[in-house]
C-alpha cells in the first residue's frame, strides 16, 4: 500500500527563478524505512516540506504536479489535518522545543488537537518511555544534551501517533555515538510500530543498514530510487558524491582486486563486512 506518492512534482520558492525540486516522482509504501540522500542543496528538505503540507500552505511559491499523503491531496488539505498523519522532526531540535518541561513539550500537539486529558497523559507517558526520556520528563529542554533534545522532539511527534515520521537530518548536531542511538530509536519505531520513516541523512555508514528503500537526489531531481544494496554499489551514486558506506566501498575494492572471493551480498555496514570476511577465512 502506497502512503506517499509524488507525481511530476516541481516547486519554486517565492522570489526565486530556479525550482528547488524538478519533476519529482516517487512512491513510498506504508511501513517502509526510506532514506533520502544527496549533495547539499539538492532539494531534500524541500521535498520533505511537501510531505507535511508546509509546501504549499506555509511556503507559498509555485507548486506543480501532484502530492498525496495517506490518501489526502496535500494541496487541498490544511496543515492541521495533515499533522495527524505526518510528523516532522527538524534538523535542530531547539527549533521545536519551547515549553518549560519535557512532558509539556510532548503534550503540546495533543493539547492543540483537544485530546482528552486521560488519553493525553497515556500518550505522553508512552512516547517518553519509548524514547528513553521518562526519567527526564520534568527537566527543562534547554538543560538537556543535543541527543536528549532530539529524543524529546521525536517523542513530541510520536505522541501524535502519526502514520509517517519525516526526519530532516536529525543528527547533524550529534557525535557518531549520539547519532547511532537516535537511529536505533527510529528503527525500533519502524519495526515495532510499523510507522513509515522518511529520513534525510548524509551519514550512510550509520543509516544504510536500517533502510528498505533509498532515494538519491541531485540538483533538484531524483536520480536513483530503489533497493539500498543496488543503489549504494552503483557507480552513479559514487560519482554524484553520495557517502558510500566504507564496508560497501571495501567490498568493491576487494572484488575488483579478485584475490579474495567474497559472497554476492553487498555489505552495508561493518558488521556485515566482518561476518563476510570471517566466512572467507574459515574456508
Amino acid at each position: 500500500m502506497t502512503i506517499i506518492e509524488a507525481k511530476n512534482l516541481t516547486y519554486t520558492y517565492p522570489g526565486v527563478t530556479k525550482p528547488s525540486i524538478i519533476d519529482v516522482s516517487i512512491k513510498i509504501a506504508k511501513g517502509e524505512f526510506v532514506l533520502i540522500t544527496g549533495p547539499s542543496g539538492c532539494g531534500k528538505t524541500t521535498l520533505c516540506r511537501c510531505f507535511n503540507g508546509l509546501i504549499p500552505h506555509f511556503y507559498q511559491g509555485e507548486l506543480k504536479g501532484e502530492i498525496t499523503v495517506a490518501g489526502l491531496k496535500v494541496v487541498e488539505t490544511p496543515i492541521h489535518k495533515l499533522a495527524t498523519h505526518v510528523g516532522l522532526v527538524f534538523q535542530n531540535p531547539e527549533n521545536q522545543l519551547f515549553a518549560l518541561s519535557v512532558e509539556k513539550d510532548v503534550a503540546f500537539g495533543l493539547e492543540n488537537f483537544g485530546v482528552a486529558r486521560e488519553e493525553m497523559r497515556k500518550r505522553v507517558d508512552w512516547a517518553l518511555k519509548l524514547t528513553g526520556m521518562w526519567d527526564l520528563r520534568e527537566r527543562a529542554p534547554h538543560e538537556l544534551s543535543g541527543g536528549q533534545q532530539q529524543r524529546v522532539a521525536i517523542a513530541s511527534v510520536l505522541a501524535m501517533q502519526p502514520e509517517v515520521i519525516v526526519l530532516d537530518e536529525p543528527t547533524s548536531f550529534l557525535d557518531p555515538l549520539g547519532a547511532k542511538k537516535i537511529f536505533e530509536v527510529i528503527y525500533e519505531l519502524n519495526r515495532k510500530l510499523g510507522i513509515t520513516i522518511v529520513l534525510v541523512e548524509h551519514r550512510l555508514d550509520l543509516t544504510s543498514k536500517y533502510t528498505d528503500h533509498i532515494v538519491v537526489m541531485d540538483e533538484g531531481k531524483v536520480v536513483l530510487d530503489g533497493e539500498p544494496r543496488e543503489i549504494l554499489s552503483s557507480e552513479e551514486a559514487r560519482l554524484i558524491g553520495v557517502g558510500i558506506p566504507k564496508a560497501t566501498r571495501l567490498y568493491q575494492i576487494l572484488q575488483k582486486d579478485g584475490k579474495i572471493k567474497l559472497g554476492n551480498t553487498i555489505p552495508l555496514c561493518s558488521n556485515e563486512m566482518a561476518f563476510m570476511l570471517r566466512e572467507v577465512l574459515k574456508s
